[in-house]
């Protein structure tokens, strides 16, 4: 045998090899699901609104943007308003004295004489033009002093709102969806206070030149409004149809970002390469992209068709404008100096009234997304808690739920059901169970971060319904199971949320709690260390260092409750060995509750709570629990099996 495989391998000759079997074609990708902007706010504000309503909007929205600007900034609003008189008062002087102008120029004489007549007015336009110039530039840099802050204020504003709010807002329906609408009005505040001060400008240079068209002839302001009203009516319409498809698109754009962040963020790398992710959430991105494109293409024709109507009208009635200027002059009714400065009035007024049209427009626009701003900040502030009530500024001694009872919103059954229980001072209190039994939901009406829907929850026989939530969180600290990892300084990553003074003493004390005074010390700036690898200059640390350090936070902030909620899982056993022993170091003069699957750790507390279907189902010591027979023992003994 060895010597034919050998023959084989110098003769060349290879033996057939059998025919693999063709590869199955793999199946297309699904399609991503349809994310329709539907529920308590999927209709759209606009859709039943008729026309002078919506023009009704700019007086409202002209008030809102002074008011925030004058909040903002009041020096700069009335440099502003300076520059919108000056800029009407130099343009009425503008056409007042080209009228004077135009009638030596046009008078009888010497043309050396006839120049030297109208020098005087043509000087006034000329000084009137200059300070237009100055003003608008003014206007501009008082629009630079306004912006930023009203940005910022606005940004500021939503951000304070959804932090505000309570946490089961974020199970409303449409109140995410709203978040998102939001989020525009913000973007468009910038161009607020631009747009306001361009139309009320528009405004008074169209007063300004009116007037002085009037006085020429009363007929032909008349024409000239009816050749820009179209417009104006063609462009708030425009504003509405792109509004209807912005509105359309929320829901996509909404789950559109989500997944663009999960999918390019560095910390999810190795789960979309890895699992073969790259190619279908590609394909769900274009996907779900050119649906919101199909709607804005859509939508098209119909802006299309309203400008092309609207510049027909609009045009036809311009003609008639010079027409009528055109017959009044040939007749003899207005003499040919008044004709002449009649142009330059129509040019004016026309230049106005285009501005007036594109900058209402955009007022009208804006209004449409701040309007969406206001009702989320509004949405918000119904969510917001009302007591203004305190705790007593001391430890709590005693936590008492009594009847307690917790629905989500959208939920049939509640999560937790009629649950009570008593927790005391120096004692540790393990809260054990299958997922969904309720643990979480009961830390989190424990510290107040969900209400009861019925029955009390007292810390020291105060009823939590009727204190300010931050009162009850400022003697609280949790460690949730889905630990933030800020892109702050290791320092403030430990100190995030209590005021630090030049003293690193008491960091470097919380940072030994959990075992990682050593890891800290290792790296490049130690405490001030940027936690964030996306950020030049800045490091990383693996999952459970980043659990030891949210530990950590919790442990800085002395709190007379601590609640970790799965603090261990994620360490190896050295920091869990360490998470344990501090909790059990500071124990004596505090409240303290984990919840945590890995049942060996419970060995830690004073006492277990086992939750089954939103109620307590066992509780006891742990030799007590272990060979009782119940829940507890059952799952200890599947966890043994593992």
């Amino acid at each position: 045998m060895r010597g034919q495989r050998t023959e084989r391998a110098h003769t060349g000759v290879v033996p057939p090899q059998p025919t693999p079997p063709e590869a199955a074609p793999r199946p297309p990708h699904p399609a991503p699901a349809e994310f329709g902007y539907e529920g308590l706010h999927g209709r759209n504000p606009l859709g039943g609104a008729a026309f002078a309503s919506m023009c009704g909007r700019l007086p409202t929205v002209l008030r809102h943007t002074a008011r925030m600007a004058w909040e903002a900034d009041r020096r700069a609003v009335l440099l502003l308003l300076c520059c919108q008189a000056l800029t009407g008062v130099s343009a009425a002087v503008l056409l007042a004295h080209t009228a004077h102008a135009m009638r030596q120029l046009f008078g009888t004489g010497a043309v050396s004489e006839r120049l030297h007549a109208a020098l005087p007015a043509l000087i006034v336009i000329a000084v009137a033009a200059a300070t237009g110039r100055v003003a608008v530039s003014l206007a501009a840099y008082a629009d630079g002093r306004i912006t930023p802050p009203l940005t910022t204020a606005a940004d500021t504003a939503l951000v304070a709102a959804v932090c505000r709010a309570e946490a089961s807002a974020y199970a409303e329906d449409g109140f995410t969806d709203r978040q998102e609408a939001a989020e525009m009005g913000v973007l468009r505040t910038h161009v607020m206070v631009q747009d306001a001060t361009r139309f009320t400008a528009a405004v008074v240079r169209m007063v300004t030149a009116g007037g002085v068209l009037t006085g020429l002839h009363p007929l032909l302001l008349p024409l000239l409004l009816l050749a820009v009203v179209p417009a104006g009516a063609g462009a708030v319409l425009s504003a509405r149809v792109t509004y209807e498809t912005h509105y359309a698109g929320v829901g996509d754009r909404t789950v559109r970002q989500m997944m663009r962040w999960w999918s390019t963020t560095s910390k999810y790398g190795d789960e979309v390469r890895a699992n073969g992710m790259r190619d279908y959430l590609l394909h769900w991105y274009r996907t779900v992209s050119e649906r919101i494109d199909a709607r804005t293409l859509g939508s098209a024709p119909r802006t299309l068709r309203i400008q092309l109507v609207s510049a027909a009208i609009g045009g036809a009635f311009l003609v008639a404008t010079w027409a009528a200027l055109a017959r009044l002059t040939l007749t003899g009714r207005i003499a040919l100096p008044v004709a002449a400065t009649a142009v330059v009035a129509v040019q004016a007024t026309l230049a106005a009234l285009s501005q007036l049209v594109v900058h209402g427009a955009a007022l009208f626009h804006t209004s449409l997304y701040l309007a969406d701003m206001r009702s989320f900040l509004d949405l918000a502030a119904a969510h917001a808690p009302r007591q203004t009530r305190r705790l007593p500024d001391r430890p709590v001694r005693e936590i008492r739920l009594d009847k307690v009872v917790h629905r989500y919103p959208g939920k049939s059954a509640p999560a937790v059901d009629g649950l009570s229980l008593t927790l005391r001072r120096g004692r540790i209190v393990a809260v054990v169970g299958e997922n969904g039994s309720g643990k979480s939901t009961l830390v989190r009406l424990i510290a107040r971060i969900h209400p009861a829907a019925a029955g009390t929850v007292t810390w020291d026989d105060v009823d939590l319904a009727t204190v300010a939530p931050d009162s009850v969180w400022a003697h609280t600290g949790l460690v949730p199971q889905n630990f933030a990892q800020w892109p702050l300084r290791v320092r403030e990553n430990v100190t995030l949320g209590q005021p630090h003074g030049d003293d690193d003493g008491p960091v470097w004390e919380a940072l030994d709690a959990v075992g990682m005074r050593e890891a800290v010390g290792e790296l490049p700036h130690g405490p001030d260390t940027l936690l964030a690898r996306e950020v030049f200059g800045g490091t990383e640390l693996s999952g459970g260092q980043w659990q030891r350090l949210a530990c950590s936070r919790a442990f800085y902030r002395r709190p007379g409750l601590l609640i970790l909620d799965e603090p261990t899982s994620q360490m190896d056993p050295r920091g869990e060995h360490a998470i344990l022993e501090g909790i059990k170091a500071i124990a004596h003069d505090r409240i303290t509750v984990v919840v945590t699957h890995q049942l060996e750790n419970t060995r830690v507390a004073d006492e277990i709570v086992v939750m089954r279907h939103g109620r307590i189902a066992e509780q006891g010591h742990y030799d007590e629990l272990a060979t009782a027979g119940g829940p507890f023992q059952e799952l200890l003994t599947l966890s043994k099996d593992r």
